[in-house]
């Protein structure tokens, strides 16, 4: 409707062009169009009342150096390709696996990372009448189906994704907003399950299967009030981020089986959620047209971003371009504006030492380090939004302070006194409540980021801090081993009115900033243990006012889709996104075109998407 009155007010012909290629301040991304994939005749797919279309990768590390796999859905088919990226030309009719369901549709799937080989892979499909198949593409096996006679639930499958560091252990969210933790090795029961209580707190509960030998589900999780839409793993798949229709994105300890912060959304159902590489951010989205970036240690919104006209549908971090400021030790015998004069390096590194790179913000030895993450949305409006998520956002008050940020922001109503210096101290409390505080992600993962939205970890060797009041003996005896996490508290941060803001010339936009309140995040459980009410949270830390946050704006908002956009995956040498006609289409990092696909481009018609 937005677009249609554009259009008759005479801005209708560029705001409807398709776009295939966009600019950031990496370069010029392109979009490759020998390298979409698709059903295998090309037809765009009539999406009225079908399932999104959902993308999963997986490597499976083969000796040809071709080891990247793809897994979609369209409407009742499930299509498993080779992916050649940005190398070669896609070649459609030749999937190696292709499965089409009757009475029921695909809605999700998943990838098991650790087990992956070039013989074997196992792939979890969620579907629209409740069950979850776990198939083997590569060696066309369907070796298992739960919830078959939909005895656990009715409702169609919202989210599927193995559980991190787990071979076996895998969660699945329902529309009916619950979620169940099931065991490839166990089998579902020929009764409706019984279940027992085993923790309970302000809208939400987890039970336990009540039955004499061991089967699923495991655990049973009802979560907040209507649709659980998404869920997302922290990076060390010690927490867990849930958006729900209701609005409220909840982040739980999973192994303790606890509740360690909550967000409403501005209004409306949240539909998406993320986590930064570092674990200390979580972006989500939904019908409010917003993202909204949350802080795992403050367990508050430190910011919003509007670009979109309609509901955002996938919010991702971009691992790949993440940047990270080091400066010089400190040597410095001068003023502090000749030290932000001075050069700094400012590179931008492949994901795992991004993540490396990440983890000396909270070290006491290491010199200065400052990040730009970089995330993505994508919506219902068809539209891509990239965002930046700079250091003046995140602690808009460092005094005099010795790293250059990107937006130069004046404060001229607060004294300097008021501004709170971040202190980074390091932990060994085995209070359980005071584990809740620990930021996931933060010790340096040995492990590469994976290549899709959920985060498989292997597990570290190093055992956590296990000490969880209540509940901790059930959450390891159902993890396979602990995961390690570094403790970093930050100091509460006191933010105040911005009148005015500066540009900078590496930026096509800024950042708006507004007033923002000095809220202590607190109260948190002062909030937690009053009802939840949506009309009364507006203006509080769980929801506050348009004006008592920042307001980013986006780095390029680009039509690029004829329908709804439903998939944003970023990849190193590429960003996937795809769309509900079924296209899935691949976007070259500047510089990252290959060869092949170069001349492919060169002999296509130019500024089309097929």
């Amino acid at each position: 409707m937005l677009i249609s009155k554009m259009a008759a007010e005479g801005g209708g012909k560029e705001m409807n062009e398709i776009k295939t290629q966009f600019t950031t301040r990496e370069g010029v991304y392109k979009l490759l169009t020998h390298s979409e994939y698709s059903r295998p005749n090309r037809v765009p797919f009539n999406s009225q009342g079908s399932n999104p279309v959902k993308v999963s990768f997986v490597n499976v590390n083969d000796q040809s150096g071709n080891g990247d796999r793809i897994c979609f859905n369209v409407g009742r088919e499930l299509y498993f390709y080779i992916y050649k990226g940005v190398r070669k030309a896609a070649d459609l009719s030749k999937p190696i696996d292709k499965r089409i369901y009757k009475g029921t549709q695909p809605t999700c799937h998943d990838f098991n990372h650790l087990t992956a080989t070039a013989e074997s892979v196992s792939l979890l499909v969620g579907f629209s009448a409740g069950q979850v198949q776990l198939i083997d593409p590569i060696k066309k096996e369907t070796s298992k189906l739960f919830n078959e006679e939909r005895l656990i639930d009715k409702s169609r499958v919202t989210c599927v994704k193995w559980v991190p560091g787990s071979e076996s252990l895998f969660l699945v969210s329902h529309a009916s907003g619950n979620m169940y933790l099931y065991n490839v090795e166990h089998t579902c029961g020929t009764t409706a399950p019984h279940y027992q209580l085993l923790k309970q707190g302000e809208n939400y509960s987890v039970h336990t299967c009540k039955s004499k030998s061991t089967r699923n589900p495991l655990l049973k999780w009802t979560v907040g009030e209507g649709a659980l839409n998404e869920f997302a793993f922290s990076p060390d798949g010690k927490f867990l981020a849930c958006v729900s229709q209701d609005g409220f994105l909840r982040v739980f300890n999973f192994d303790a089986v606890e509740l360690h912060g909550i967000m409403k959304s501005y209004f409306g159902g949240l539909l998406c959620v993320c986590w930064s590489p570092d674990g200390k951010y979580i972006v989500a989205g939904g019908e409010d047209d917003l993202v909204t970036v949350w802080s795992f240690l403050d367990c508050r919104v430190i910011a919003r971003g509007h670009g979109h006209k309609s509901w955002v549908s996938v919010v991702a971090f971009d691992h790949y371009t993440t940047s990270v400021e080091e400066s010089d030790p400190m040597e410095f015998s001068g003023s502090d504006e000749d030290f932000q004069d001075q050069m700094i390096h400012f590179g931008r590194d492949r994901a795992n030492s991004t993540q490396s790179r990440l983890s000396k913000r909270n070290s006491t030895d290491s010199r200065p380090v400052s990040v730009t993450y970089r995330f993505g949305s994508v919506g219902q409006d068809t539209q891509l939004c990239l965002w930046d998520l700079t250091e003046d956002i995140l602690f808009p008050h460092l005094p005099l302070s010795r790293t250059r940020t990107h937006t130069n922001v004046m404060n001229a109503t607060s004294p300097p006194a008021g501004a709170t210096i971040i202190t980074n101290t390091s932990s060994n409390t085995t209070n359980g409540n005071n584990s809740g505080a620990n930021t996931p992600g933060i010790n340096s993962l040995s492990t590469a980021l994976p290549r899709s939205n959920s985060l498989p970890h292997s597990a570290s060797t190093t055992t956590a801090n296990n000490t969880n009041k209540g509940g901790g003996g059930i959450g390891s005896g159902i993890m396979d081993s602990a995961i390690a996490t570094g403790v970093s508290k930050f100091a509460t941060l006191s933010l105040h009115d911005r009148k005015e803001r500066h540009h900078e010339k590496d930026h096509k936009r800024n950042h708006s900033m507004g007033h923002i309140s000095s809220k202590s995040s607190d109260k948190l459980n002062l909030l937690t243990k009053t009802k939840m009410d949506p009309a009364k949270t507006l203006g509080t830390l769980l929801c506050p006012r348009m004006e008592d946050v920042p307001l980013l704006e986006p780095l390029i908002c680009k039509k690029i889709a004829h329908e709804r956009l439903t998939v944003l995956i970023f990849l190193e040498d590429c960003l996937v996104t795809a769309c509900q006609e079924g296209f899935i289409c691949t976007w070259a990092r500047p510089g990252k075109v290959g060869l092949l696909s170069s001349q492919n481009q060169a002999s296509s018609p130019s500024g089309t998407v097929v």
